[in-house]
């Protein structure tokens, strides 16, 4: 901008100037000194290799004296043994063949230092016939770019490692949760009967519900024969989940089994079966208890009747469908449950089952089954007594199977493990059939 009268800005005329010099020195550098002293290494060598010119950049990287090496050394002793072997078996024949190469990753020998990673291209100067004159070669430091490409390789190396062993991690833990899903289903397995034994004069069905295929189940039955021509029978449900239940289950099932083959009166096997839970779990301040369901049935002759009788602590009554329609339960009031005061009440009843008459035992995940959107409402005894009348009279199998059918219809609802046990005479000598048992 100049002044009022045209006369120029001091500031902008010195501005100007000091542009204009180092422009004009910029045009003044030699091209021996742009060549000596490029940021980049550059050298030329005969067809042979041997080289003719070499710039000091480069031979300060190297740490080389330029009478040691101008028509002294070949471009080859440069370079490291890994180096010269790729410069002879592909950098040389393919300079030769395409007249040109473009970013070849070389190491160079420095006096001091270790290897130089460099990037090299070169070009072949050829005269006015096409004939080849020299080489030249320019040379780029790449230790900067071979440090990144090592990082990046050593990030790559962790990440694959890493991920290798998460997938490692990934294979064991699912080889462990087969195994223990496996131990799991052999351990459940011991603690109930694979399958009820056939009973003279009675038939039988079973079905057991795991809620959680994960845990180990906390309901519990069993049909065994004891003194006189009887048969005990037992149902029910311990108190948590997992290896302390089965604990608790395995101690009970066995104490019931000894208990019975003892004194097989019903209430006396459950008096016995309170003083070993109490004594065993409450003495190190963890308290451990069950509800269960003990009967004796006594199966009658041709022609007689059928006795069943019936000790509770705490359980949810039996269901008796009779063979003229109705349903109605064996109420079992004042029982406690099993293993919580030194000396608890036991409930008991008694019924005695004519031809077409089955009884069945059942745990409490059944009538607290959750039903209704929002899940809210409880199945509930009246339910199932209503159930037990529109099915009623049902065999034992015919029975399991219409509620093994209403568990499934509660679909997630049905959250706690659920055992059933049914026992009935027949209507006919002739549908006297070997129980079964049916386990999900």
């Amino acid at each position: 901008m100049c002044r009022t009268g045209g006369v120029p800005d001091p500031a902008e005329t010195g501005d100007e100037a000091s542009t204009d010099a180092a422009f004009t020195a910029l045009l003044e550098d030699s091209a021996e000194d742009l060549y000596e002293s490029a940021p980049c290494g550059y050298l030329s060598t005969m067809m042979d290799g041997t080289i003719a010119k070499i710039n000091t950049t480069l031979l300060d990287w190297l740490g080389l004296d330029r009478e040691a090496v101008a028509g002294r050394k070949r471009f080859a002793d440069l370079l490291t043994i890994g180096g010269k072997l790729y410069h002879e078996t592909h950098f040389a024949p393919l300079l030769r063949m395409q007249g040109e190469l473009r970013g070849i990753a070389l190491d160079m020998r420095r006096q001091e230092g270790g290897p130089l990673p460099v990037l090299v291209s070169a070009v072949i100067k050829r005269g006015s016939e096409g004939e080849p004159l020299l080489i030249r070669i320019t040379v780029f430091d790449a230790s900067d770019r071979r440090s990144y490409e090592k990082e990046l390789l050593r990030r790559r190396e962790e990440a694959e490692r890493a991920r290798a062993e998460a997938d490692e991690a990934r294979r064991q833990a699912e080889a462990d949760r087969a195994r223990l899903a496996d131990a799991l289903a052999v351990l459940q397995r011991s603690l109930v009967p694979d399958s009820l034994p056939a009973v003279p004069g009675l038939e039988s069905a079973v079905h057991y519900h795991t809620a959680s295929p994960d845990q180990l189940g906390g309901d519990f039955y069993d049909l065994f024969p004891v003194a006189g021509g009887r048969w005990a029978f037992f149902l029910g449900d311990v108190c948590g989940k997992g290896p302390e239940a089965a604990s608790l289950t395995s101690l009970t099932r066995y104490t019931l089994r000894a208990a019975a083959h003892h004194d097989p009166d019903p209430a006396s096997a459950l008096t016995t079966l309170n003083a070993v839970l109490h004594e065993r779990y409450t003495g190190d301040g963890n308290p451990r208890y069950c509800t269960c369901i003990f009967g004796i049935v006594e199966p009658g002759s041709e022609h007689g009747p059928t006795t069943v009788r019936l000790a509770s602590g705490g359980h949810p009554p039996a269901l008796v469908l009779r063979s003229d329609g109705r349903a109605e339960f064996l109420p079992t009031p004042g029982g406690l449950l099993i293993g919580v005061l030194p000396s608890a009440p036991i409930g008991t009843a008694e019924t005695v089952l004519a031809p077409g008459d089955t009884v069945v035992l059942y745990t409490d995940g059944l009538t607290e089954a959750r039903m209704g959107p929002g899940r809210d409402d409880l199945y509930g005894e009246d339910a199932l007594h209503a159930f037990a009348t529109d099915h009623a009279p049902a065999s034992p199998h015919e029975l399991i199977t219409a509620l093994t059918g209403l568990l499934e219809s509660f679909g997630d609802g049905l959250d706690d493990d659920t055992a059933l046990l049914a026992l009935g005479v027949p209507a006919a000598p002739s549908l006297i059939s070997p129980s079964t048992s049916h386990t999900s």
